[in-house]
């Protein structure tokens, strides 16, 4: 009598757990979120925030309109549809409005430039700029594709008259512009600046493009812990080079000569960002940030007076929110510690499995494995049978 053979069970169910299993192809990293439900843009990655994530900063920072600390005189009106006052010092934000709304960040970008670049090019270095950098629209410094000009000079015009032919020339001095961008959203990434995406290292509006007012304030906190950084943008004045001898480039933040204790960092306007601002001022030992998106109007006297109120409110009320620290770098080994061993390369199937290898994705994980290996040895036991079957008389 002939016998029935079927596929094992292993074999039907090392298939169907298979073929139903999710794919999570690159998943071993979670991705920071802004808030409940809204969604998360790094570069090019794009995902929805889970239901009840609380925004970068805290809580509060999540609301909108006017965010402030009971007990106390609201903050100044003012025309910017995002604003964020913080101190400096502690990381307290002390008043906010809409502080996560993505608005085009118009120059306010370059102080990113500018801190991303800074640790990976040497300000001695001579550098032509290129016929596309000198032709850049918008702001320029007046380049010319002439070996003329230092690092350190075009960081002056970047950060002083807001050069977009500097930008460029800074950018191909890093190896050309896809590296800065990225470079520039790691940046971003590194400060929890998650509301940030760059997609040119001026500002000039390019679709998809943000930033936040609270990012801002995350960005100039960290360049002005960064002594060159710091030194560019309190800058009145500078000699800039020129084919015949130089000329002076004066600093477009109007507050350098304006406010008491105005440190400065940057300014920007396109007719479709409208005008941003963020700046720092310190006062009696204490440095207060305020960063604003999306004014239509003259807005030097609301930054004055928002970073007065910040000045008066800094230590005396509880703070709405934190400007974040950077993600920690990874830790180094201990001295004398052991370096893991690399993992010897797996030994070749046989060519008859070769094919059935290649179908299990690269990010697929030991469990994976496990199954096809069930599915392959079921497989070999069927044929196993219906070779007997042929046997039989």
């Amino acid at each position: 009598m002939a016998m029935k053979h079927v596929a094992p069970v292993g074999v039907l169910l090392a298939a169907t757990t298979f073929l139903s299993a999710p794919a999570y192809a690159g998943a071993s990293g979670g991705v920071p979120v802004h808030g409940a439900g809204t969604p998360t843009s790094l570069g090019t990655l794009t995902r929805a925030a889970p239901t009840g994530a609380e925004p970068v900063g805290g809580a509060r920072l999540g609301e909108r309109g006017i965010i402030m600390p009971e007990g106390v005189k609201a903050p100044p009106k003012t025309a910017a549809k995002s604003y964020v006052i913080a101190d400096a010092d502690t990381g307290e934000v002390l008043a906010a409005k809409n502080p996560h709304g993505r608005y085009r960040p118009a120059s306010t970008l370059k102080a990113l430039t500018a801190l991303t670049l800074i640790p990976k090019l040497d300000k001695a270095t001579k550098i032509r700029p290129s016929r596309n950098a000198v032709n850049q629209e918008g702001s320029a410094v007046g380049l010319v594709t002439k070996p003329l000009y230092t690092v350190e000079d075009l960081f002056k015009a970047l950060m002083l008259v807001s050069g977009n032919d500097s930008a460029m020339a800074l950018a191909e001095a890093n190896g050309g512009l896809d590296k800065t961008l990225a470079d520039m959203n790691a940046e971003a990434r590194r400060l929890q600046a998650l509301d940030t995406v760059a997609k040119t290292p001026s500002g000039l509006d390019k679709p998809g493009q943000s930033s936040s007012a609270y990012d801002l304030a995350l960005i100039a906190r960290a360049g002005l812990a960064n002594d060159d950084f710091r030194r560019y943008v309190s800058l009145k004045t500078d000699k800039f080079p020129a084919p015949k001898g130089h000329y002076e480039i004066g600093n477009h933040n109007r507050l350098l000569w304006r406010y008491k204790g105005m440190i400065g960092v940057k300014n920007g306007w396109t007719s479709k960002a409208q005008a941003s601002f963020v700046g720092a001022a310190r006062r009696n030992g204490h440095t207060v940030i305020v960063s604003i998106m999306r004014h239509d109007g003259y807005f030097w006297e609301d930054v004055s007076d928002l970073l007065d109120w910040g000045f008066a409110a800094r230590g005396k009320v509880a703070p709405v929110g934190r400007l974040v620290d950077p993600v920690p770098d990874p830790a180094p080994l201990p001295s004398g510690s052991a370096v893991p061993l690399k993992a010897e390369a797996p030994t070749p199937l046989p060519a008859a499995d070769a094919t059935a290898a290649k179908t299990v994705p690269e990010s697929t994980g030991p469990v994976t494995y496990l199954l096809v290996a069930g599915a392959l040895g079921g497989l070999v036991w069927l044929g196993y049978g219906m070779h007997r079957r042929r046997r039989q008389p």
